[in-house]
């Protein structure tokens, strides 16, 4: 009974490991096919959270626009091929005006007036190496404000709308015809 019990056990506690095991393996998988680096954003023209900005604060931005582009490039970027993009200055849609008062400090003013920006350089490369496209891009949106949008709720989908702009534009297969 004593050795059927232990058998049993080591038998469970081998399938946990597994279990644990495999469901770490995909988060331990890593992004090859695009790298995005954001250059000095300390001296970005907007990155704010909120009037007082905060580093917490400019990080979680960052990162969103991050894991966006890791997510959205995984279908534009050709197997093999990797992707970096280089953030060089962004302002985000809107901006914040303190004269309304201490209770507004804090909201961001989204008008005409405040476009977003994004500076950014770009470079594909194939698997070994050599450069299949390159540049610097200035991606600007003045009608950002009548364009139409699925998801008002994220409050960067001004800024990702451009990047999906951008990335179809600049990474679409070119049509034969």
């Amino acid at each position: 009974m004593k050795t059927t019990l232990r058998l049993f056990l080591s038998a469970l506690i081998g399938i946990l490991f597994a279990g644990v095991a495999a469901a770490a393996a995909p988060a331990a998988k890593t992004n090859t096919w695009v790298e995005v680096i954001f250059l000095h954003p300390e001296n970005y023209t907007d990155v704010r959270d909120a009037f007082g900005a905060s580093e917490m604060g400019r990080e979680g931005i960052l990162t969103q626009l991050r894991d966006y582009l890791v997510r959205r490039t995984m279908t534009c970027v050709p197997d093999g091929q990797k992707l970096t993009i280089t953030f060089t200055d962004i302002d985000l849609a809107g901006d914040y005006e303190p004269w309304h008062g201490a209770e507004a400090m804090d909201v961001r003013v989204v008008k005409e007036i405040y476009p977003p920006k994004l500076d950014l350089e770009f470079k594909l490369t194939s698997a070994d190496g050599k450069v299949v496209k390159e540049g610097k891009r200035q991606l600007r949106d003045l009608l950002f404000m009548s364009r139409l949008s699925l998801n008002r709720d994220d409050p960067l989908h001004f800024e990702k709308s451009m990047l999906e702009d951008w990335l179809r534009k600049e990474f679409s297969p070119a049509k034969s015809g």
